[in-house]
């Protein structure tokens, strides 16, 4: 017997906890409006589109700054994460719907994606030959270090994100007992930022990450690469 309460949806033995559903009805909502959005484009744009279209030119400037080289590339990965993650951390605000990105296992899901990437776009563009090795310079020792590296920083993406919007869920909830619904306004204003502020904070690190990757793995196939002879 199917069943719903505080902590989920209840599938017979199944638990689906609310913010895996909520996190579903995200993902949903962009594919819908993705297509939607998709199926009226004009070549005179109207409002929505000219809103859409500047966001694009925005996301592809910011990812152009840190990865020129690759920026068409990464463009879908990064600008869909920045995208998932705004809504996730702003669907706090609707009453009664708790915020995915403040559960653990959601940051730490997209902070696997994140890692995936990385190793994704790194042997995109260097070969995986060439992009392993790196792990192995200077030393095979260094294996170990590197290996720690990347699981440590995709830990903290995910711990700082949960943290930061636990955080800011259980403030507005101490203010909003202490002052009563007196001071509205400014506590959603402040959501509102925290969560653009995020979920870039998010999305940057994400492409700082594979920037690393793809530069770093980069030099590292050039310098061993050999030269040719001069005549």
């Amino acid at each position: 017997m199917n069943a719903v309460d505080a902590g989920g949806l209840l599938l017979g033995p199944l638990h689906i906890a609310t913010s895996v559903i909520v996190t579903w009805a995200i993902i949903g909502l962009l594919v819908g409006f993705s297509l939607v959005a998709s199926l009226h484009l004009r070549d005179t744009p109207g409002r929505i589109q000219t809103a859409l279209e500047s966001m694009i030119a925005l996301m592809e400037t910011a990812i152009g700054e840190v990865l020129p080289d690759q920026t068409r590339a990464v463009l879908p990965f990064v600008g869909t994460l920045w995208l998932f993650v705004v809504v996730a951390n702003l669907a706090g605000l609707v009453p009664g719907v708790p915020s995915p990105t403040s559960d653990l296992s959601v940051t730490a899901g997209l902070a696997f994606l994140v890692f995936c990437s990385v190793h994704w776009f790194g042997i995109r563009h260097v070969g995986w030959k060439a992009y392993f090795r790196h792990y192995l310079s200077p030393s095979p020792i260094l294996l170990p270090f590197h290996v720690i590296s990347e699981l440590t920083r995709t830990l903290a993406l995910a711990v700082r994100l949960f943290g930061n919007m636990m955080s800011l869920g259980l403030a507005a909830l101490m203010i909003l007992l202490v002052a009563g619904f007196l001071v509205p306004v400014p506590i959603l204003m402040l959501h509102v930022v925290e969560a653009l502020v995020q979920a870039y904070i998010f999305g940057m690190l994400a492409l700082v990450y594979i920037a690393g990757a793809v530069q770093a793995h980069e030099e590292r196939a050039t310098s061993i690469a050999p030269h040719p002879k001069e005549s």
